[in-house]
């Protein structure tokens, strides 16, 4: 991975995570009033007992996770429109995250420098491809859709004419991992391989076959469930560091479960939704196509002690605003009314500074 500031020579339309990530880190504080830590949980100070303290990168981050919890969710999936539910013990993650990391290195013949390209939506299988990349020591950079230069909204081609659009040829990536329904938008994307990925419910493969596309779904179960990280670049250690100035700015310890809309090309959706929760020891309830008729109940039923709310970019669309395409793109447009609902009901609502 390089160093953070690598992020200032990539073209637009590719951010690297973890510019994006160390960036928007907040300082830690005694939280605003009316701040709290989970009843019976005495506040997380630095250095004073978080899960991820020493923690070498961000494949040790996972495996002490694993080993303090195995069998505790770790994430929970909502998506509102196909009703899907799906919950993952810190154990079936990292099997999946495993499984992706041998992907990558036996079958893409990626390893430690190496570019990897995610342009996901709101979905558990993103926070999957962030923690295989980054634990076979590779850059995580992210396709952003928010800043017109790969236009997906209408299906169409980036609009050259605008002063967002990019010419992202410049970046030669090892792996594209994208959304099935992208595909078609991604042409000016130079990817030695393209793995796609159909988001459909059951591990479902993708509905068409596409020349020179692998299908996620058909590439990852036969690889092994296990898997020995290298060890991780030094600029790893930022991010590390990012999430537990995050976890004691935010004041999160293992009860914590952080309901989290924000999109994974996002601070919000990378730090606060992944790797602070995992610095923490706490779990995370993503949700996809956010239904706020749905939430309150959400809130209770999945006991949802705090809430990652977007930042402005992530709001750009109003609530009930934006259609599929574009809600993905803005971290479903409902961030904003979850921190409402959640303060509402008395569920703290977390920010982070917008980065740099």
């Amino acid at each position: 991975m390089t160093a953070p500031s690598a992020r200032l020579a990539l073209p637009a339309g590719l951010t690297s995570a973890a510019h994006l990530v160390t960036t928007s880190a907040p300082t830690p504080t005694q939280g605003p009033p009316g701040d709290h830590t989970p009843s019976g949980q005495a506040p997380t100070t630095v250095g004073s007992g978080a899960l991820g303290t020493g923690a070498r990168g961000v494949a040790d981050l996972l495996a002490r996770r694993v080993a303090a919890d195995p069998a505790r969710p770790l994430v929970t999936f909502y998506d509102d429109a196909t009703g899907e539910r799906v919950e993952f013990s810190a154990t079936t993650l990292d099997n999946w995250v495993a499984k992706t990391a041998n992907l990558l290195v036996d079958t893409l013949g990626l390893g430690p420098g190496d570019q990897v390209g995610m342009d996901l939506p709101t979905h558990w299988l993103a926070l999957v491809v962030a923690l295989a990349t980054w634990s076979v020591g590779g850059e995580l950079l992210l396709v952003d859709r928010t800043d017109g230069s790969v236009d997906h909204a209408d299906g169409g081609p980036p609009d050259a004419t605008r002063p967002g659009a990019s010419r992202l040829g410049a970046t030669r990536l090892g792996a594209l991992f994208i959304a099935e329904d992208r595909l078609d938008a991604t042409g000016e994307l130079v990817t030695e391989e393209t793995v796609a990925l159909s988001l459909r419910p059951l591990g479902g493969r993708m509905t068409r076959s596409v020349p020179g596309v692998l299908d996620f779904a058909a590439e990852v179960p036969p690889h092994g469930d296990r898997f020995v990280p290298p060890p991780a670049p030094p600029a790893q250690l930022e991010l590390v560091q990012a999430a537990l100035r995050t976890t004691h700015a935010w004041r999160l310890a293992a009860p914590d479960r952080l309901l989290v809309t924000a999109a994974p090309h996002s601070a919000p959706g990378l730090l606060g939704g992944l790797l602070a929760p995992l610095a923490a020891g706490a779990s995370v309830v993503l949700c996809r196509r956010l239904d706020p008729d749905l939430l309150s109940r959400r809130l209770r039923t999945e006991r949802v002690t705090a809430i990652v709310a977007a930042t402005p970019t992530d709001a750009a669309f109003p609530a009930g605003a934006a259609a599929d395409g574009a809600a993905d793109r803005a971290g479903d447009g409902k961030g904003d009314a979850a921190a409402r609902a959640g303060s509402a009901t008395g569920v703290r609502a977390l920010h982070l500074p917008p980065p740099d």
